[in-house]
């Protein structure tokens, strides 16, 4: 008779998760419709207002017009904001790419014992609340004599935005074959030349996808931006919460015009990253 095998087995060994009930599962789908339907209503209800002339007992508008949005471009001096957005969010994606490329690369072919540390280090200002740094960090900036201006509210939004690109970029990194690299050295090139005609093209995909995400990011970070933002450097988002927010009468299709631009503003920019990143392609790349 064989002996019964008495050695309890490693914890997580061999251990397969169960078919959820299908209670469980119905549970989730319809937690996720109703939040679907939830953000749905909402974002269609600001959108028909947005273009909405007289709405009042009824489940449309009986009048549809544009002229909220040449209201809100008015009252609220879109003309100065936007600029000062992009600008931000621009600057903020290039600094960002010119410190976490060299910095990804080094992390990619490093093999320091530490090495994990670092990225627990680089992953703190992502997952950590940006308020729980964001106020001191504008008390330092406000301290310089940097509050209330562009260069501070580019400043802070850099904290979060460097860790995020050099933890995006290198698994991108970690792709490239370094056998390409030592190739390149045999045949005399040197390291700027490697870096410049080799890693960085193949590291295109990579960027462009950062690029995207951290201009996104930028141009939706509220409470980092909204700390150290004076009257001349608000970004589009602290802009609309001042139209909410401040006192005094608003006509409310002006402040939703407003929200319908920022929406569209972003989903242009994930537009144009579907367009030309693949997600499924990037995982794959980062794994």
């Amino acid at each position: 008779m064989a002996a019964v095998e008495t050695v309890p087995r490693e914890i997580g060994q061999d251990f397969e998760f169960g078919e959820p009930r299908r209670w469980v599962r119905t549970l989730v789908w319809v937690m996720l419709a109703f939040f679907g339907i939830h953000l749905l209503a909402t974002i269609a209800s600001v959108l028909v207002n947005s273009f909405a002339g007289q709405w009042f007992d009824t489940w449309l508008p009986t009048s549809w017009t544009l002229r909220w949005f040449s209201q809100s471009w008015t009252e609220f001096g879109l003309s100065q904001v936007l600029p000062v957005t992009f600008f931000v969010g621009l600057v903020v994606v290039l600094v960002s790419l010119l410190i976490a490329v060299p910095a990804a690369y080094a992390l990619a072919r490093s093999q320091m014992p530490g090495k994990k540390y670092v990225l627990l280090a680089l992953a703190l200002p992502v997952i950590v609340p940006t308020i729980t740094y964001g106020v001191p960090l504008a008390t330092l900036i406000y301290g310089l004599g940097l509050g209330g201006q562009l260069i501070g509210v580019i400043l802070i939004n850099l904290v979060p935005a460097v860790p995020f690109a050099i933890l995006v970029l290198t698994p991108f990194m970690e792709a490239i074959d370094p056998r390409i690299e030592h190739a390149a050295r045999m045949c005399g090139a040197r390291t700027a030349t490697i870096f410049r005609r080799i890693v960085v093209p193949l590291l295109r995909n990579g960027l462009l996808a950062v690029g995207i995400m951290l201009l996104v990011r930028a141009l939706g970070t509220f409470d980092l931006t909204f700390l150290v933002a004076g009257p001349d450097s608000q970004t589009l988002v602290v802009a609309l919460y001042y139209a909410v927010s401040a006192a005094g009468f608003r006509v409310n299709q002006s402040i939703d015009a407003m929200a319908v631009l920022y929406m569209a503003t972003n989903f242009a920019l994930l537009a144009f990253a579907f367009r030309y990143v693949n997600p499924a392609r990037m995982m794959a790349r980062s794994s």
